[in-house]
């Protein structure tokens, strides 16, 4: 705490208010120089300290009177630095350092000030300089100034010294010792290495005026005279710094003991020496003694002259070795040419020299005599040193930058300076690119009233992009380029707004991705639906292609360059838009498109090229393909325009095409679908096809609920189905086997118009036109798979059938029995009648799976069911196994025992006395021949039996003898003829 309270105490403007680095940039003589940045604006500064304590270091030894003398000498020296300071506070000249805060003391009795920022002394230049040479030249020994490369490595480096960097300093240092002496009315007095200072911009300032003071005739109020005897009266205890400097003194002080302005220009003269001299030194060294000066003037080989090559070690510029130097040093101060006549002499005839004098009065030309300048600069500015461009040049022309009127001219010399210096980066960093976006964007008015210089100055910026790329990182670019290009984008000026949207291929390689999208993008989408210009409509769709990763240029891929394909510079893909976009951002953009014109749609087709090769293949099917086709068949389009749409509607239906393809092929697991492909009308296996499926989710109730139309309830009456509106096609008698009767008789069979007879020649039925719409598989068939198969119930009173004779029964083989049952709806016709049958099956033989009855199958023709022959008849049956109990009064057999007629009730349900039924009898058999191997039923009804139908009964088959094995599973045949 104390030691910030004393810190607080002892501050003082400068250490308070300034930023102080603890490292020497350059001593001036008994100066050491700082730099410092001000802490509320952070400018660059310098702070010119001196320390009292190199003063007192010289006072060890002395005697108690020698002391107080010393201390007095000291306090005349510190007096002297404070003149010095003081007195730049009071002049106001380019050529003169520039004083920012006064001289104050610091805590140990020493003096410190603030100026300018300074890179240097002239004197800590030539040191370097010496030391390099000493050290085996230029790269011997390194700097002690640091400096930045092009790429930004920093690096020490060498203070330029040229031919140019000379005259350009020698003649701004006689500027100063022009304003000093002609309107000032002084005299420096002690112009010497030491007192000249290098700014940041490289100009030459003078300093160190100690020994200041007006002419010996001429009295000024604000300057003390000048003691020449004290002044040369140089005490051995005090540095040579704090002294004046004999080397570089005119021989009108030491020897005439007269000062006056020309003695200034004698020391120039030297100087101008010692800058070609090597080591760089005055040609007159006296180290400091009076005795050794005048020495050098009592011989002529001692006193520089054009006979000696004024004691130079190396060859001077001719220019100045003839018509500079004579006149300058010289004994008599008559014959000395005045700093006017310097700034004129053949010394500073080029033109290099010339554009430096004309840009130092720059301002104060004319708006004419300007452009003039500015116009043939950037021809002259290859040969300038890059030194003075850097830090001369520029610095000037973008002081310029104000006048509106010059912008376009300014930045054009401006961008060639960047190009030809080696730090170009650097120096577009620190200078150029803040200051153009302080003209164009922050000091910029309304962006919507058209300014032709600013426009002048814009069109400038988009022309050197490719520039500013090289010489700034992205987020520079970022920050402050890219707001200049949405000025331009934005700008009312068709050509400006055309420049920008032509130098996207240069900037989206800096920009990052979701710039691109986020903020460029939307820019240039609103200026291309909002456009009245078609010129603009076309380079907003070269813009699209560009963003998209294309290219513009019609040449780019057609591979006949001869170049490798590493030697092109490809779009990166963090610089194209996403797939997203391009389908629902642009895509739609493109669709709006009212224009007809050739030039629109051929750009518009080179942005769907590239769209096209990104975009999904359903997105291009579905959205770009139409496009195309209507963008095709526009009436403006020439042949080879129309070529081109087909030729990408082609391509891309290719693509199209391919990948449905590859997708189809994976989707199918590669098998071959040539078979479904050819059924594609199939329904799938009808049911009930194959008897194997016993078990398929189905009941027994379901085919009768189906045929008689009723899924709810089923009729008490089984014959209540809707059969007495089909009626009978035919009421011809149709014969069927004979029914066995008790006398032993064969009586004819009564037939039904259902009935299905034997295999025969189809006869025309009145169901045929139902049949020829309909495939044979579509007609209503029992599922005879979901019907269980039925067995008899063994009783008391039942005996087992006897196997039938080898000779009359056979087994056909597995194929016979598969007989196909979906075909019920084909017409047959009874061998005996010739009357066709809309239910009989079919003689074809088809599949029906491996289906077993369980019983042996006849050759023959025969039925298992009959009905009783008509009252009175004594026709004797072929063939049965069972029978109907014939009418009352007939003479046929009495009903078998009521067990019997029990047991064969799960194969008939009793019929109900029907008016115009006699009688109801189903057959059942295998009727299999020579020719075909199937199953036929038949179903026979007579209408001449009035009596009520009466309960089946078996009967012998009187022809054969014996008996048929009793079936051991139930059929759902039975529960067809109850429906029946």
């Amino acid at each position: 705490m104390f030691a910030n309270a004393l810190k607080s105490i002892t501050a003082t403007p400068i250490t308070s208010g300034y930023s102080i680095s603890s490292t020497v940039t350059s001593i001036a003589g008994p100066w050491k120089i700082y730099s410092a940045k001000k802490k509320s604006t952070g400018k660059e500064y310098s702070v010119f300290v001196f320390d009292k304590k190199s003063l007192d270091a010289h006072s060890s030894g002395l005697s108690r009177s020698s002391a107080s003398a010393f201390k007095k000498v000291t306090e005349e020296v510190v007096e002297r630095l404070k003149k010095e300071a003081s007195a730049l506070a009071k002049f106001r000249h380019p050529g003169v350092l520039e004083l920012v805060e006064p001289v104050e003391e610091t805590r140990g009795g020493g003096l410190q000030f603030v100026t300018e920022a300074v890179t240097a002394s002239l004197s800590s230049v030539l040191q370097e300089k010496d030391d390099q040479e000493r050290h085996g030249g230029v790269g011997g020994r390194s700097s002690r100034y640091v400096t930045e490369d092009a790429n930004g490595t920093r690096r020490r480096r060498e203070l330029e010294i040229d031919e140019l960097e000379i005259q350009k300093g020698l003649l701004q240092v006689s500027k100063a010792l022009e304003f000093l002496h002609d309107n000032a009315g002084l005299v420096h007095g002690n112009l010497t290495p030491d007192a000249i200072l290098i700014n940041a911009k490289s100009d030459w300032k003078i300093s160190g005026f100690s020994f200041c003071g007006p002419p010996l005739d001429k009295t000024n109020p604000s300057w003390q005279p000048i003691s020449l005897s004290e002044v040369l009266h140089l005490d051995t205890r005090l540095p040579r710094t704090v002294q004046l400097n004999l080397d570089y003194t005119s021989p009108d002080f030491v020897l005439d003991n007269n000062l006056t302005p020309s003695a200034d220009m004698f020391s120039l003269g030297l100087l101008c020496i010692a800058l070609y001299n090597s080591p760089h030194r005055s040609p007159l060294e006296c180290n400091g003694s009076i005795s050794a000066y005048k020495r050098h003037f009592q011989s002529s080989q001692g006193v520089p002259t054009p006979t000696n090559n004024f004691l130079c070690s190396r060859s001077l510029p001719k220019e100045l070795e003839r018509y500079v130097l004579p006149r300058l040093i010289t004994r008599r101060p008559a014959q000395r040419m005045t700093a006017k006549e310097f700034q004129s002499s053949e010394y500073f005839d080029n033109i290099l020299i010339s554009t430096i004098r004309f840009l130092d009065g720059f301002p104060a030309k004319t708006a004419n005599e300007k452009s003039q300048f500015l116009r043939g600069l950037i021809k002259v500015l290859p040969s300038f040193p890059k030194a003075v461009m850097e830090k001369k040049v520029m610095p000037a022309l973008i002081e310029e930058l104000k006048d509106r009127d010059l912008i376009s001219l300014i930045l054009h010399n401006l961008f060639k300076i960047i190009e030809l210096l080696p730090s170009g980066r650097r120096a577009f960093g620190d200078r150029v690119r803040p200051s153009l976006k302080e003209i164009f964007v922050t000091n910029a008015k309304n962006h919507q009233e058209k300014d032709s210089a600013r426009d002048a100055g814009l069109m400038i910026v988009l022309e050197q992009l490719s520039v500013i790329v090289e010489n700034c990182s992205g987020k520079e670019f970022k920050d402050d380029i890219l707001p200049i290009i949405f000025v331009c984008l934005e700008s009312p000026t068709p050509t400006l707004v055309d420049a920008a949207l032509r130098s996207l291929p240069i900037v989206l390689p800096v920009l990052d991705f979701s710039t691109i999208k986020n903020e460029l993008f939307p820019v240039v989408a609103h200026i291309f639906s909002k456009t009245n210009s078609l010129a603009i409509k076309v380079r907003g769709l070269q813009a699209f292609v560009t963003l998209c990763g294309g290219s513009n240029d019609p040449g780019a891929d057609d591979g006949l360059d001869g170049l490798p394909g590493g030697d092109k510079k490809k779009t990166s893909s963090s610089t194209a838009l996403d797939k997203f976009t391009m389908q629902e951002k642009i895509i739609p953009l493109i669709k709006a498109i009212k224009t007809k014109e050739p030039a629109v749609m051929i750009a518009a087709l080179n942005v769907l090229k590239v769209v096209g090769k990104i975009a999904d293949a359903d997105f291009v099917a579905m959205d770009i393909l139409p496009v195309l086709w209507s963008m095709s068949l526009g009436p403006l389009l020439d042949l080879k325009q129309f070529r081109s749409f087909m030729d990408l509607i082609k391509t891309l239906s290719s693509r199209v095409e391919e990948e449905q393809i590859r997708k189809l092929q994976e989707l199918g697991g590669g098998s071959s679908s040539a078979a479904a492909n050819d059924d594609f009308m199939s329904f799938g296996a009808i049911a009930g096809s194959s008897f194997h499926d016993a078990t398929n989710g189905t009941t027994e109730d379901d085919f009768e609920h189906l045929v008689k139309g009723n899924a709810g309830t089923s009729p008490s009456n089984p014959l209540d189905g809707g059969w007495e509106s089909m009626g009978a096609s035919s009421t011809s008698a149709v014969k069927s086997p004979g029914i066995s009767s008790a006398g032993g008789k064969t009586t004819p069979t009564p037939a039904f118009s259902w009935s299905t007879p034997a295999p025969a020649t189809p006869a025309a039925s009145s169901f045929a036109p139902v049949k020829a719409q309909q495939p044979g598989f579509r007609t209503v068939t029992p599922d005879l798979s979901r019907i269980e198969v039925l067995s008899p119930t063994t009783t008391q009173f039942s005996q087992p059938l006897q196997p039938t004779p080898a000779s009359s029964l056979s087994s056909p083989p597995a194929q016979a029995l598969a007989s196909s049952l979906s075909n019920w709806g084909a017409t047959t016709t009874t061998p005996s009648t010739g009357i066709s049958n809309p239910w009989a099956s079919s003689s074809t033989p088809s599949s029906l799976g491996n289906m077993s009855f369980g019983q042996q199958q006849s050759r023959q023709t025969n039925s298992s069911f009959s009905l009783p022959p008509p009252p009175g008849g004594n026709t004797t049956t072929q063939t049965s196994t069972f029978g109907l109990r014939p009418p009352p009064g007939s003479g046929s057999q009495p009903p078998l025992r009521p067990q019997i007629q029990n047991n064969l009730s799960s194969f008939s349900s009793t019929a109900t006395s029907t008016p115009g039924l006699g009688g109801m009898g189903m057959s059942m058999g295998s009727m299999m021949n020579n020719n075909s191997t199937g199953m036929g039923m038949g179903m026979s009804m007579g209408s001449m039996m009035q009596q009520p139908m009466q309960p089946l009964q078996p009967f012998q088959s009187q022809q054969q003898g014996g008996q048929q094995q009793q079936q051991q599973q139930k059929s759902g045949l039975d529960k067809y003829a109850s429906l029946l």
